[in-house]
């Protein structure tokens, strides 16, 4: 495959140049930080996970969750969910209605509240189930491009991604990303990209992602080389780096011109001034998204630690920004620190957000005894789906 074919992703007729998609993370990736990384470089942009349940009943949340910009030209949707029939619904009415034109199905959620009902990372397990909810999705979706992430599985022993993705792949998914943890790793460790180059060898007939300990552009042009996968999914990596895309289109561009290049590209070092700028953008565009100054700023105080680790300012300013309670204030908290402050290097580079160590998965009572559903597991997956985000 040229180096061309293989910087490209094409989902149905979407042509993605770029081969990178934001993962979904819950509260994080809204219309405004999706709006934020585009204004730096191109992708595929999905919001947060959204339960098929609370979709089809419509509730006030869910629908602002799947609501698009109109500046987003590809309007992408995570579902969740456990039940074939509700998923299904849910589809349906993101085609009939017109509010997607990719949706994607999460069976990577390593959460508790999530894995201890059977959903999420823990799933995939129960083949019968996985298999009819993702069967059952891809009809629904119709000409819609439809694609699934997944994890490895819920634990060393408990291994899914290579049945699991030979499923998805026969009911006709677009691509199947894999993130390379199982449920138990959480985020700890180093995601195994080995697992990785694995599925991209057992289904040579489906577009894979990578999904795992992209941190930067040369991250991602590293595990293109290393698995062979046709684009990467990042998830951390971007928290407080909204230019991380402007990285990350460089570096493939130049893949893409030579997938064998080691030419330097121009990475964005932004001074404090410029972080200073992406946090208060970030913040603007959080009111347009509530229509709320208040609420904008409560929201934006988690993304104080990432936006400024590594800079040089103080803890009274990052006590200040995370208790910022209007736009005004924040102008004011700004303009204490020395917008020329360079760069700090690594200390700003890395690992961010959630990671914790290895734990054991959260399953419901005897989960692990078959992969089959029986009946009382159908009954407790009833209430699996309470919550309008699975995250």
């Amino acid at each position: 495959m040229t180096g061309e074919g293989r910087a490209a992703l094409q989902y149905g007729k979407l042509a993605i140049k770029t081969p990178v998609v934001l993962a979904p993370m819950a509260g994080i990736t809204n219309t405004a930080f999706r709006r934020l990384c585009r204004e730096f470089g191109g992708g595929l942009y999905v919001s947060e996970m959204v339960t098929s349940r609370a979709l089809v009943e419509q509730t006030e949340g869910s629908l602002r969750i799947i609501g698009h910009h109109p500046s987003e030209e590809i309007r992408s949707v995570q579902l969740y969910g456990v039940d074939p029939a509700t998923i299904a619904r849910a589809v349906k009415l993101l085609v009939d209605e017109d509010k997607a034109d990719h949706i994607d199905l999460n069976f990577g959620c390593p959460v508790p509240k999530v894995t201890r009902k059977g959903g999420g990372a823990a799933l995939p397990w129960k083949r019968d189930l996985f298999e009819a909810i993702v069967q059952q999705a891809v009809r629904a979706a119709g000409e819609i491009p439809l694609t699934v992430k997944m994890r490895k599985g819920i634990d060393a022993e408990h291994l899914t991604y290579l049945d699991a993705g030979k499923i998805a792949r026969d009911a006709g998914v677009t691509a199947i990303a894999l993130h390379g943890r199982t449920a138990s790793d959480y985020y700890s460790g180093e995601a195994d990209w080995n697992a990785i180059a694995d599925l991209r060898e057992a289904l040579p007939d489906v577009q894979v992602l990578g999904n795992g300990d992209i941190w930067s552009a040369a991250d991602a042009i590293r595990m293109m080389r290393q698995t062979g996968v046709d684009g990467v999914v990042v998830g951390r990596g971007c928290l407080g780096r909204p230019w991380l895309f402007s990285d990350l289109q460089k570096a493939f561009d130049e893949y893409q011109r030579d997938p064998n290049s080691n030419a330097a590209i121009d990475l964005v070092q932004p001074t404090l001034g410029e972080v200073a700028q992406a946090f208060k953008r970030h913040a603007e565009l959080l009111v347009e998204y509530f229509e709320n100054e208040d609420h904008a700023c409560r929201d934006i105080r988690k993304h104080v630690a990432w936006y400024f680790k590594g800079y040089p300012v103080g803890g009274e300013f990052r006590a200040a920004l995370a208790q910022v309670q209007s736009l005004k204030q924040m102008d004011e908290i700004l303009a204490t620190i020395d917008w020329s402050a360079p760069y700090p290097g690594e200390e700003a580079e890395g690992p961010r957000g959630r990671q914790g160590g290895v734990k054991s998965c959260s399953l419901p009572d005897r989960w692990l005894e078959s992969q089959s559903l029986d009946a009382g597991d159908a009954r407790m997956l009833l209430d699996a789906e309470l919550n309008v985000s699975g995250g």
